[in-house]
């Protein structure tokens, strides 16, 4: 795991699975889920081992390795724990239907859903409830076309790739606007509706956005609210947060904060969080950027012959010359 994933802000792309052939979402042969041998009726099992031997732990554990988002690996966990104990049911022969893992992440930018999101397909996928556990995301412009027949096409095709593992929808709230109407995100919205309930076996889908917007959009879309199961808030990180992500985020591009940058750092993540589109560890990561593009001039307009502390050393004017402390 790179430091900027334990910081709770994943730089992995995400993976857009193998294109298949057919018309129809999700018509390419179903790869089997290997299934274990099934037990009597006065059989025990040792749920312990099952677990270990699904290696679902692995992946609960980086995702404890996050910064923050305490409630959220919190759910996590327990729907980890609802399919490994549906698995052995399952092989009980104790009959129920597969539980329903459609979700909906909200919350501001930059607070880590992507990241969880790829964290939640390999763990589907190591207990067994989805057969490939890659992540395709999307928003809104890779689902809706701008003509007619042209969304259809388009939503197919995302679902073809998604198939076998987890799609994430940002800003899922997008997909429909009421006040035009003739927008094509309805259409999309329902074969999405469709797939969802007939194809829930192979795909999970997890719509991601502000609270407010989502609410909105699930009272206007009730077939859509009815298929998602778990709604899962991703809370803002707090300052001390921010920072720990922060000082990781400087650790794994090879820099250090200066002593005087300490408290300077500090307080520009204190000023930041009050400016309007503050987007969380997004936001970090930006001003570690800018940082970096000052700390670089500095060393040129400084001139001179340079060591090691002093390309790896941001110091505190390389912060201070930030919009946040009123300069430019």
């Amino acid at each position: 795991m790179t430091v900027a994933e334990r910081a709770g802000f994943g730089m992995r792309p995400a993976v857009a699975g193998n294109g298949t052939s057919g018309d129809e979402p999700g018509t390419e042969p179903a790869e089997s889920v290997p299934t274990a041998e099934p037990l009597g009726e006065g059989a025990r099992l040792d749920l312990t081992r099952e677990w270990a031997r699904s290696h679902a732990g692995e992946v609960l554990d980086a995702l404890d390795d996050l910064v923050g988002l305490a409630p959220v690996k919190s759910r996590i966990r327990e729907i980890a724990a609802l399919l490994l104990v549906e698995r052995a049911r399952e092989r009980f022969g104790i009959g129920s239907t597969r539980p329903n893992l459609h979700m909906c992440f909200t919350g501001s930018p930059g607070t880590g859903k992507t990241t969880v999101a790829e964290r939640l397909a390999e763990l589907l996928h190591r207990l067994g409830y989805i057969r490939r556990g890659h992540l395709v995301s999307v928003t809104r412009d890779d689902l809706v076309g701008q003509y007619v027949g042209h969304t259809a096409p388009k939503t197919k095709e995302v679902l073809k790739r998604a198939m076998g593992g987890v799609l994430f929808i940002d800003e899922a709230y997008y997909l429909y606007r009421a006040e035009n109407d003739r927008d094509y995100g309805q259409e999309a919205i329902e074969i999405l509706l469709q797939v969802m309930e007939s194809r829930r076996e192979d795909l999970v889908v997890v719509l991601a956005g502000y609270q407010d917007r989502m609410d909105a959009f699930f009272a206007s879309n009730p077939g859509m609210s009815s298929r998602v199961a778990h709604h899962i808030d991703f809370p803002d990180y707090t300052g001390d947060e921010l920072e720990a992500i922060g000082r990781l985020m400087i650790e794994g591009a090879g820099y250090r904060l200066a002593e005087e940058a300490v408290p300077v750092f500090r307080d520009y993540l204190d000023r930041r969080r009050e400016h309007p589109r503050f987007a969380n560890a997004r936001s970090v990561r930006n001003a570690i950027e800018r940082a970096r593009l000052r700390h670089a001039g500095r060393l040129l307009a400084d001139g001179g012959e340079i060591g090691r502390d002093d390309l790896t050393t941001l110091c505190a004017g390389d912060f201070l010359a930030s919009r946040v402390f009123g300069r430019d």
